[in-house]
């Protein structure tokens, strides 16, 4: 009996990082396959080597979505010579050919599975891929591969199978079946020599999780090996426990993507969630089959020797779209055959699938069962002619239409009672279609109605058409929810003939509309959460084409269903398509007289903010900030005030930017850039001012000793006979009004001989009890400006925080455990008090307060210049001026004012003073 043959990849022409011909060896749910190097040169090549040498009885090719070659080769060889590069052509002999579609009808959005008849012997197989077809996603040219499977049997034993296995079907139809050869359970005809099990097929593994795969071989061992010994009712339970196991490993498989799906997006609680269902989700499955004994002297599932597993763990990241093929036969020798099922069904294969066309007698395949035929073909031997011009590709859905024999099989009993009603309208016949197993008599049905429906005449009774409509959407909520694309498109397109023609045809009330769109509504929503991309693109953009039109506009039911609130346990896709579909026609309807109200949107957007995933909460962002364009003060009503402690949410953030922007006002970052501008600009003024007051003073100086001196020389002359008579001028001449600042301190008041401009500077950067320098920058600043230096001037200012309690610039490191602890002496408002930044103390308010604090005996007890200061040797005055105090400060007394020049320097514009 054929099975699948395990090969290894002897060699390959060349591969992309990461994608090595290897991957080939692997057939699991999350294997990539092999992909050719960028901008390679054509054609590629692939050498397999199988495990025997064997009868190549089918091969199956698995095409990537869409790296896809236009046309793939195959060669067969019986051995290689010892020296394997370069390959000598005349040792393979050509089978012939395959094309693939360029997969434009899906937009590169499903993979093409082609399933290829052969009766070829070797060992080797080589695979050679030409030019690929062109799209806009394939920008280096490159053609993949994602699997490949091969089914044969030992080619030693060929012949010999082959006789025996006429002799069994002579047997069989004579009645004469042999005791230690029954069949296996009705409709399998797995007795035959030729019968490819289901379970060797590329779509089985690429579906199933490995290890409950292995754990169905080994049942269907027993199973077989039950029927043999004639226990019929444990070969149904092990029928049974295989079927149900199917849909456990193709569950478990999507489990194994989507872990894979949040890893690769670093989405690592998702990962973390999907491993623990997956192994509670086994665990109980295997609990299950222990409690009916199914497991019982099971070893640990492995995989087999044929397997592709048996030499290397599966290991690469998925490709989750659906299959689905266009149909094509090739040139001799060659026969395709499509799989037309989507992703998330299980595997069901025709009979044509289980059945390779005749290589023998003509009367071999005629004694097999209708249903068991290879389809018809007009094939040409190999030789017969030079040239093999490929032949015209048919559709998937004409090839699978031919393979379905005879009428829908019987309605259940179950399906009677159910569709009672609808059988009275619409008749037994067309219903038994809708409920058919067969997808294509599901969709002939749904076509039949669609006609019947077009054709009904205008003067039918109304009565008769309200009871036609209902019945025809009975069967359309079931044709909803059915897994296979065409019959999904057929049922979207009854509905919109329904809605668009058949009602206003026949001029039916808004009732037969509202009770139409009511009771498919709910199930068009729950497909937009379908694993399928492509059924769920569909089934989003009929919703968005459904709520345009003028029928169903005027309801305004869509927009209800709409703005339900995401249920906590809702799929991804499903949460994400219901916020992309509010979005989409919010643009499209507005809140005028359309179902949508600023209050139920905004409700809506406000939970999806809290919602899981990334793109709903971003996507939720989108809607308010839309909504905030048409409805601006009812928006804001809903959002939360906007202070510091909102704006710590990220989302509320970009919502409040975003709304600044809407505004015309600058974001919040943007303020703070235009802050930083005018500081630099305001620093570099007064740079610019004290300069000019500088040169003004310089001048004057000059000015006043040229006067001085002329004067001099003039009472001189004029006291020429009072020579004798010594003059007696005072030690220091008063002061002008314009020279008050030379020598003195505009910071803390001192005045002193020794403060030239020289001896400022170091006054300022050493002695003023009112500066301190910063310990970060070493910029002299005011004490009284310390902490917005800290967190706004500062060449470290990145590195502070402010704490909301105290007030006072905090390390960023320490500034949680800091608010944490609240050990912090609580500031209050500038109104009410200063606070030091030293000792960290609130005192009067004032700008007079700072001095007194600062600089008198009872004040801050933290700032050293004070003792420093206390602790120097009074230095003596000269002239006229005011007498020297005992600290040695000439200047005015503590919390006096201090006088500044006009237009010069203040004490407020000169809080950073100097840098060295």
């Amino acid at each position: 009996m054929p099975h699948k043959i395990g090969f290894v990849v002897v060699s390959s022409s060349g591969h992309e990082d990461g994608f090595s011909a290897r991957e080939l060896m692997i057939h699991a749910p999350t294997v990539s396959g092999w992909r050719s190097p960028k901008f390679c040169q054509f054609p590629q090549e692939i050498v397999l080597q199988m495990v025997e040498r064997c009868r190549i009885r089918k091969l199956q090719l698995l095409a990537h979505q869409y790296m896809i070659s236009s046309k793939v080769e195959f060669y067969i060889s019986e051995s290689l010579p010892e020296y394997l590069v370069p390959y000598q052509a005349e040792r393979f002999r050509r089978l012939g050919y395959v094309s693939l579609c360029d997969n434009e009808k899906t937009g590169c959005k499903a993979r093409e599975l082609k399933s290829v008849y052969v009766d070829a012997v070797g060992q080797f197989l080589k695979l050679i891929f030409h030019q690929n077809h062109a799209n806009k996603y394939n920008i280096y040219n490159q053609v993949a591969l994602v699997a490949i499977n091969i089914i044969g049997d030992p080619a030693d034993f060929g012949d010999e199978s082959n006789i025996t296995s006429r002799e069994k079907l002579i047997d069989h139809y004579l009645g004469h079946s042999p005791h230690n050869e029954d069949p296996a359970l009705e409709g399998t005809f797995a007795g035959r020599s030729d019968y490819i099990s289901p379970l060797d097929d590329l779509a089985f593994d690429m579906y199933q999780d490995p290890e409950v795969a292995q754990i169905i071989r080994r049942l269907d061992e027993k199973k077989r090996d039950a029927v043999k010994k004639e226990r019929y009712d444990h070969a149904k339970k092990l029928k049974q426990a295989i079927a149900d196991l199917q849909k456990v490993g193709e569950r478990l498989g999507r489990f194994e993507v989507e872990k894979r799906c949040a890893v690769e997006k670093e989405d690592y609680d998702l990962a973390k969630e999907k491993k623990q269902q997956m192994a509670r989700y086994r665990a109980q499955v295997y609990e299950q089959l222990e409690l009916h004994g199914l497991l019982q002297g099971e070893p640990e599932p492995l995989a087999s020797p044929s397997s592709p597993q048996h030499w290397k763990a599966a290991s690469s990241l998925p490709r989750t779209e659906e299959l689905e093929t266009e149909g094509t036969f090739a040139g001799p020798a060659l026969q395709e055959k499509p799989l037309a099922y989507p992703l998330a069904s299980s595997p069901r294969h025709s009979a044509v699938d289980q059945s390779p066309p005749a290589a023998g007698p003509r009367s071999h395949v005629d004694a097999l069962p209708y249903d068991e035929r290879p389809l018809p073909i007009t094939r040409k031997q190999l030789g017969e002619a030079s040239t093999e011009p490929e032949v015209k590709d048919t559709d998937s859905s004409d090839v699978q239409r031919r393979g379905v024999s005879g009428e829908p099989e019987p309605l259940t009993e179950k399906a009677l009672r159910e569709a009672s009603s609808a059988i009275d309208i619409l008749g037994e016949a067309l219903v038994a279609g809708a409920y058919s197993k067969t997808w294509s008599c599901r969709e002939d049905a749904l076509l039949a109605l669609y006609q019947k429906l077009m054709e009904m005449p205008v003067g039918t009774q109304k009565e008769d058409l309200k009871n036609m409509l209902r019945a025809s959407v009975f069967l359309i909520r079931r044709a909803i929810k059915d897994i296979v694309t065409s019959v999904f498109q057929a049922s979207l397109k009854l509905v919109k003939m329904i809605i668009t023609q058949y009602i206003p045809k026949h001029k039916l009330s808004k009732l037969e509309t509202t009770h139409c769109v009511e009771r498919t509504i709910p199930l068009l929503l729950a497909r937009t959460g379908d694993s399928s991309a492509r059924l769920r693109i569909m089934a989003l953009n009929f919703i968005q084409e459904m709520a345009l039109f003028k029928e169903v506009k005027s309801l305004q039911l869509i927009p209800s269903y709409l703005v339900q609130p995401l249920k906590p346990n809702a799929s991804t896709h499903l949460a994400m398509s219901q916020v992309d579909l509010l979005a989409r026609l919010l643009r499209d309807l507005g809140t005028g007289n359309s179902g949508f109200t600023v209050d139920s949107v905004m409700k809506f957007a406000l939970s999806a903010l809290e919602h899981k995933v990334y793109e709903v909460r971003e996507t939720a962002v989108r809607i308010i900030l839309d909504m905030y364009r048409q409805h601006p003060a009812l928006t804001l009503e809903h959002l939360p005030p906007e202070d510091s402690s909102t704006r710590r949410n990220l989302l509320y953030k970009a919502i409040f930017e975003g709304i600044a922007k809407i505004d015309g006002r600058p974001t919040e970052a943007e303020v703070r850039a235009q802050k930083r501008a005018a500081t630099k600009e305001a620093e570099k003024q007064k740079k610019e001012e004290v300069k000019v007051l500088q040169g003004q003073l310089a001048a004057l100086r000059e000015t006043q000793a040229g006067a001085q001196e002329k004067e001099d020389d003039g009472v001189k002359l004029r006291n020429q006979d009072l020579q004798g008579r010594k003059a007696a001028p005072s030690d220091t001449p008063e002061i002008p009004d314009n020279h008050y600042l030379d020598n003195l301190c505009i910071f803390c008041g001192e005045r002193n001989e020794s403060f030239t401009e020289e001896g400022l500077d170091l006054h300022y950067w050493k002695h003023c009890l009112m500066l301190t320098r910063c310990d970060h920058c070493r910029q002299v600043v005011e004490i009284s400006s310390l902490t917005e230096h800290l967190l706004t001037e500062c060449d470290k200012r990145h590195g502070f925080g402010k704490c909301h309690r105290c007030s006072e610039a905090v390390p960023t490191e320490e500034l949680p455990r800091h608010i944490q602890t609240k050990e912090c002496n609580p500031a209050k408002s500038e109104k009410v008090a200063n606070r030091c930044p030293l000792c960290h103390e609130n005192f009067a308010p004032g700008e007079e307060a700072w001095k007194a604090h600062l600089m008198g005996p009872a004040g801050c007890t933290m700032n050293l210049r004070k003792t420093h200061v206390l602790c120097r040797a009074t230095a003596p005055q000269q002239g006229k001026g005011p007498a020297a105090s005992k600290s040695g400060t000439s200047g005015p007394k503590v919390g006096s004012k201090i006088p500044t020049p006009k237009g010069g320097l203040s004490k407020s514009s000169s809080r950073t003073y100097m840098r060295r």
